[in-house]
């Protein structure tokens, strides 16, 4: 089981996974392979004069995978897949601050980050769930936990305008919930309330699929990304009726993080690539048109982004640099901010 492996373990193998086994097939499995002129990896790799550094991250080997802005004031939160760490930089601050020491409450990694309207940070750890924090005190005040035996892997997160969260996972192909009622009671089991295995596009066993996940600004539906068939599934909320929406000038491919304004723009980072892409979601979430493709390898993996008006914060994970991708040193670790995206 995943959630029994020690945290180094986990890092070297589960996000292995993710990365390697669940992106590389893809050409297999998706009509619109990586080096495709439809696929966003066709892109020339040249340094963008757009990316820039926002801030830094303190320690050696951070390894950041998720980020999340309070709405209310700005402050970005973010956490570290290697130890569970969570940071946060206040607006206009140049180095992140410790928010959530290595290892709080139990928790292993903190991959999927979101701050809900209220103020209360949900981090979710890989290994185990999802526990929300005040954001004012770092209190923990829930927690919810993957129910059953077997392997998991709780990924990325969204949050509805009824607050209701949603939570990805990567090995179970489901989605999970957490209505406001189970968030008052304060714990319990993390239970599915979507099940995408028979949905998805067939790929090599071992292959992560789901990863990241968005909501629309209306609670209509929900968008959740397969990283390794390149595919992105629509969720109703009103219904249930699960469906995949039909992509045009490309594909999601490596997909990880998504973020989905109010105007239909979707923004995307594609982590093995390098590569960041922004869409253009029909209003009623069925279609969605490539618009814009950014590659930089200056991006150093990047897994999750964040859009403020202005300009749009990336995790540079750097994976690839002695983490769970490559060999390597990894560079100060920092959070990207990308113009025009």
């Amino acid at each position: 089981m995943l959630k029994k492996l020690l945290p180094a373990t986990l890092l070297t193998l589960t996000t292995a996974t993710a990365l390697t086994l669940g992106a590389i097939p893809a050409a297999q499995a998706s009509p619109a392979s990586p080096a495709s002129p439809a696929s966003p990896a066709a892109s020339a790799s040249v340094p963008d004069s757009r990316v820039s550094t926002a801030f830094t991250l303190p320690g050696e080997k951070v390894y950041p995978e998720g980020i999340a802005t309070d709405p209310r004031d700005r402050t970005v939160y973010v956490g570290s897949y290697a130890d569970g760490t969570v940071y946060r930089a206040r607006p206009g601050a140049r180095t992140a601050e410790v928010f959530l020491p290595a290892g709080t409450d139990g928790r292993h990694t903190a991959n999927g980050l979101r701050v809900d309207a209220r103020g209360r940070l949900w981090v979710t750890d890989s290994t185990s769930g999802v526990a929300v924090y005040d954001t004012a005190s770092g209190r923990r005040l829930a927690h919810f936990e993957v129910a059953g035996a077997g392997a998991l892997f709780v990924n990325d997160l969204t949050i509805t305008p009824d607050g209701t969260a949603y939570l990805t996972d990567s090995v179970r192909a489901v989605i999970y919930r957490v209505t406001p009622a189970r968030l008052a009671a304060g714990s319990g089991a993390l239970l599915p309330a979507y099940d995408l295995k028979g949905r998805l596009t067939p790929s090599p066993a071992g292959s992560f699929a789901l990863n990241g996940i968005v909501s629309d600004p209306a609670g209509r539906y929900l968008l959740a990304v397969d990283m390794t068939a390149g595919d992105l599934h629509r969720i109703d909320l009103r219904t249930g009726a699960l469906s995949r929406v039909a992509l045009r000038g490309g594909d999601l491919v490596h997909a990880d993080g998504l973020d989905l304004a109010a105007d239909g723009t979707l923004r995307v980072a594609h982590n093995a690539t390098n590569t960041l892409t922004r869409w253009h979601v029909s209003p009623d979430g069925t279609r969605a048109r490539l618009t814009r493709t950014i590659t930089d390898p200056s991006l150093q993996i990047p897994t999750t982004l964040s859009h403020t008006p202005g300009s749009t914060l990336v995790v540079r994970s750097q994976f690839d640099k002695g983490g769970p991708m490559g060999e390597g040193t990894p560079t100060t670790f920092t959070i990207a901010s990308v113009r025009g995206l």
